[in-house]
């Protein structure tokens, strides 16, 4: 059994994609701030510091913005009885309040620890390498306050960090996507290219198995949509335009559901 993420990479999908990115509808957002061109740091961990910062400044609570990073420190202190990594993480953790430097500086190890509940512990990096420079930090604040901007105009969101129970397959046993607005379903990227087929694949999977899970605030979506905060644009598409053989295709060959 896989992640939706894995899952994904597996498969080959037909040419443009199951749903072709020139099918999106972009609108680029204006905020006057220009990127430092280099960073330091892992555009993942970049891009996880980013979204779940975001979700912590927008209301959620500390401990269930950084969830997945906690459960990946959970699982590097499996076989050791000292705890030192779900010590460290919760140390990180009271240290984050804000985005100050030290804030972001310590979101950006914290995060470090996801890898450990996404893809197990042997592809696990000391946290302590993970060390953000000053132009690294500035953009990771820039993208916050963007996704906040984003926020006031494209919420509220009522419910982010959701997994999807009830929709699991014996193909995908586990995923958990970013975030419900009342009528749409979004997933935040930071790439610095435009949204790769893998992309809308992954969107389309959270929505069918999200139809299919315990949550009923998917029985309101749609519409499907990305924001990119490093590129500041929004990428939409009505559900209704996916043709139907489409929803069936994935359902079916990807999720491993015997019908949509």
């Amino acid at each position: 059994m896989y992640t939706v993420t894995e899952r994904i990479g597996m498969i080959k999908q037909p040419y443009g994609g199951y749903i072709n990115r020139k099918d999106l509808e972009i609108i680029q957002l204006e905020d006057g701030e220009t990127l430092n061109t280099s960073e330091n740091i892992h555009p993942s961990l970049i891009g996880l510091a980013v979204d779940y910062m975001t979700r912590f400044m927008t209301g959620s609570e500390k401990e269930d913005a950084f969830s997945i990073s906690l459960q990946g420190a959970v699982c590097l202190d499996l076989f050791n009885k000292k705890k030192p990594a779900q010590k460290n993480a919760a140390r990180l953790l009271k240290s984050i309040n804000g985005h100050d430097t030290k804030s972001i500086r310590n979101a950006c190890k914290l995060v470090g620890y996801d890898v450990c509940y996404r893809a197990g512990r042997r592809k696990y990096k000391p946290v302590e390498d993970i060390n953000p420079d000053r132009e690294t930090i500035a953009n990771i604040i820039t993208m916050i306050n963007r996704s906040l901007s984003f926020w006031q105009e494209y919420g509220p969101i009522i419910k982010d960090g959701f997994d999807l129970e009830g929709g699991y397959t014996s193909i995908i046993s586990n995923g958990d996507g970013d975030y419900l607005t009342k009528d749409t379903l979004w997933d935040f990227k930071v790439s610095k290219n435009e949204p790769k087929t893998q992309y809308t694949l992954q969107l389309s999977v959270y929505y069918i198995m999200g139809t299919h899970s315990i949550h009923p605030e998917f029985q309101s979506i749609t519409k499907l949509g990305i924001y990119n905060p490093r590129k500041n644009k929004v990428y939409l598409i009505d559900i209704q335009a996916i043709p139907e053989p489409v929803i069936s295709a994935v359902s079916k060959d990807v999720i491993g559901y015997a019908s949509c």
